[in-house]
């Protein structure tokens, strides 16, 4: 025999109305930004080098020969390049996310980092790049080009969310193998591109984020503008139809959207994971399916991820630091397999 609950216990765990969520995901976002301003703050004020907070202070706005080179010449860059990656890989990550319909989706599921890496050792090993800068266009060219080539393998107008993934899958898997035979060839190789494989924010300066900046701007417009086609596709391929949703459009600028993003920031940084995995991830638990909200969120949160883990990592290994691939991988890898496990038993 069925017992109805009282009628107090019912309107406890009946869900919140539309309305009062939509109030509070716009608070929210005040929040978020007020937390990713703290902890830009953080990155600047704290390093492997011991500055008290007036030493920050006059090297940040009086250019002293002392504290300048430090607070402006490294601090604040590598926080401006943390903020512009974190920011990008959240909304690669998220946009990926919606485009695969597979909330554990990152930008390396398509290849993207790996068309990254493996450009950057071609040129060291083919063409004698020693420079950031020249790093720079080769691993956006290498992101690129993959992402081009996922495109066409997956289908291209007739590309679905399953090829894909098995595109990507196929082509990281082949330029993984190229990447470590090139490096076991080649000792100077991997001697130059030890530090630049595990991501790290460290070798941020004004130059390669002036030019990595356009690649971010337009990527990150072309990602806010996707949301309502991918609310749309996110139904599937038949209700986006008859919501007027044209599929193969929006696949495509979606794939040039995590692809531009992705790519500046693995240029810049190196290849980071789950960053753009993470955040999306959690974001949609509070936001909902709406990427009107997970894109803006994704935006904000990421790159507090990011910056928490450079600072983190400046701090456990004091006078030397750890970079901030090592950290992110540490801590998304209990979180990923949490993820994996709750998504399993949700199903369950």
């Amino acid at each position: 025999m069925l017992v109805d609950s009282p009628p107090e216990q019912r309107a406890e765990a009946a869900p919140a109305p539309p309305s009062k969520r939509r109030v509070l995901r716009a608070a929210g976002l005040p929040v978020a930004l007020a937390v990713l301003v703290c902890v830009a703050l953080a990155s600047i004020a704290i390093g492997a080098k011991d500055l008290s907070l007036a030493q920050v202070w006059h090297g940040l706005f009086h250019d002293s020969d002392t504290y300048g080179d430090v607070v402006v010449g490294e601090r604040l860059s590598r926080t401006v390049l943390g903020l512009l990656a974190g920011a990008a890989l959240g909304l690669a990550g998220a946009v990926l996310q919606a485009l695969t319909r597979n909330p554990l989706a990152d930008p390396g599921l398509l290849g993207i980092n790996a068309g990254a890496s493996a450009a950057v050792v071609t040129g060291i090993t083919f063409f004698g790049v020693t420079s950031l800068s020249g790093y720079v266009w080769f691993a956006f060219a290498g992101a690129a080009g993959v992402g081009a080539l996922v495109w066409f393998l997956g289908g291209s107008r007739g590309a679905t969310p399953v090829r894909l993934v098995l595109a990507g899958t196929a082509i990281s898997a082949a330029l993984f193998g190229y990447l470590q035979a090139v490096m076991i060839m080649d000792d100077a190789a991997l001697g130059r591109m030890r530090f630049w494989t595990v991501g790290s924010l460290a070798s941020a300066t004004t130059g390669t984020i002036r030019e990595v900046l356009p690649f971010f701007v337009t990527g990150t417009f072309l990602a806010l503008a996707l949301a309502r086609p991918l609310n749309a596709m996110e139904m599937g391929d038949d209700t986006a139809k008859a919501l007027g949703a044209n599929l193969n459009r929006t696949r495509a600028l979606s794939m040039l959207a995590a692809t531009v993003l992705c790519g500046a920031a693995t240029a810049a940084c190196g290849p980071i994971v789950f960053v753009g995995l993470m955040i999306p991830h959690i974001v949609r638990s509070f936001t909902g399916p709406d990427m009107r909200w997970i894109l803006p969120y994704a935006a904000i949160l990421s790159p507090v991820l990011l910056l928490g883990a450079d600072v983190l990592g400046r701090i456990v290994a004091r006078p030397s630091e750890l970079q901030v691939g090592i950290v992110t991988a540490v801590l998304g890898g209990p979180v990923f397999i949490f993820l994996v496990r709750r998504r399993r038993t949700a199903q369950l």
